[in-house]
């Protein structure tokens, strides 16, 4: 499985992650949330490995701005809806490939598993 890396284009993190894997030279496919959406099933997938708590991002803006009754008493099937609506709430970057997924940017991690 070639590696994917999930983002929105203009978050600077996304930007970071993009520089640092051109940098060593790491072939990826980036998938941007805002073009192309994200499907439940890799929302899912992701939430079995890393949990749905590391998967949102609830320091954001658009976490902010959304009514209390839907950050509120989460299960995971209303956390998949609300990152399907919304894919800003989803942390990024998220890195998948064979046997790895990483969620947010920190290169001595990345470097130590890429």
């Amino acid at each position: 499985m070639p590696l994917t890396l999930y983002g929105i284009p203009n978050c600077d993190t996304v930007k970071k992650a993009r520089t640092w894997l051109e940098a060593k030279g790491t072939a990826y496919t980036f998938h941007d949330y805002k073009k192309a959406g994200i499907d439940a099933a890799s929302l899912k997938r992701w939430m079995g490995v890393v949990g749905k708590d590391t998967l949102l991002n609830t320091h954001g803006t658009t976490w902010r701005k959304l009514d209390e009754a839907e950050r509120s008493n989460l299960s995971d099937a209303r956390a998949i809806a609300l990152m399907q609506a919304h894919p800003s709430v989803i942390k990024r970057p998220v890195l998948e490939g064979k046997d790895i997924l990483l969620v947010g940017f920190n290169a001595e991690q990345w470097e130590s598993l890429l």
